[in-house]
């Protein structure tokens, strides 16, 4: 693994201008909220800025924290068209590894069909190395899902190094959702990820299960993944990962997770991510 390099002016200069919109972003929607929701969506907002910048400083910054992300099974699922929201998570792990994640995301309504368009930045430390990412997606729904049926979406993703000006991996996955209530649904993944790196193909998976009370203000997932392919100099990569966690959303724009996972990134390690997501709606 190659030891990250300090960040050079313009890219700092680009860091500061987008947190500098992201800081605008979040006080108009406190202010809209504030007009809507009172005095609880201010509190919220008020946190989400908090773990927002936090993560912010983690991916930019020269001496970043690092930590492997949130939930990473998918649903079948795509939002209304105009549908946004920010998602950053903040990840530790019992061996020091460490991530720190900024993905925001919007769905655009293409003639066709809506297709969810995202980028996750990340910063990470693995073994004492840093490194830092970026990996564009884009995913759509095939069939709708609903109660009693399967639905089935598409999605595929590039992951880039920012450091050494690369691309690492190509990955392309199928996520099956089956609602059985209104209130609990099961997620089922199965994929192909291209690491160019290591010069492999690897069979990827996952199943997770939600369940959330019916105001929708407690979530409750589990979930298991992995890859599989040629076996590998470290155990790890080639194992079952798992998460359980359980989110909290106070009102409809904010959430707050809390997961423990296991072997997130192939190392045997113990992890605990704490997790932010702000919605917003850009219009259609």
């Amino acid at each position: 693994m190659r030891r990250a390099a300090r960040p050079d002016k313009a890219f700092r200069a680009r860091s500061e201008v987008f947190c500098f919109f992201s800081s605008l972003h979040l006080l108009g929607l406190r202010l809209g909220l504030k007009a809507k929701f009172g005095g609880l969506a201010v509190n919220a907002l008020r946190v989400s800025a908090i773990v927002v910048a936090s993560a912010f400083v983690a991916v930019f910054a020269r001496e970043a924290r690092a930590a492997v992300g949130a939930y990473q099974v998918d649903t079948a699922d795509v939002g209304e068209p105009g549908g946004c929201k920010v998602e950053s998570w903040l990840s530790a792990a019992s061996n020091h590894d460490f991530i720190g994640a900024l993905s925001p995301s919007c769905v655009v309504g293409l003639p066709q069909q809506p297709v969810e368009a995202s980028v996750q930045l990340t910063r990470t430390r693995a073994d004492g190395e840093w490194g830092s990412g970026a990996t564009p997606k884009l995913k759509t729904n095939l069939i709708p899902t609903a109660i009693g049926s399967w639905g089935l979406g598409l999605s595929g993703q590039a992951s880039y190094d920012l450091i050494t000006k690369e691309t690492t991996s190509y990955a392309a996955t199928l996520p099956a959702t089956l609602r059985l209530s209104n209130e609990m649904r099961i997620n089922l993944n199965a994929g192909v990820l291209n690491d160019r790196i290591a010069k492999q193909n690897f069979f990827t998976y996952g199943a997770g299960f939600d369940w959330r009370t019916p105001a929708n203000d407690w979530i409750f997932t589990s979930e298991v993944f992995g890859q599989l392919g040629a076996m590998q100099e470290a155990r790890g990569v080639t194992e079952p990962r798992f998460q359980v966690g359980l989110r909290w959303r106070p009102i409809d724009a904010v959430s707050f997770d809390v997961i423990y996972g296991r072997n997130l990134a192939g190392e045997n390690a113990n992890w605990v991510t704490l997790v932010n997501t702000v919605r917003f709606s850009a219009g259609k």
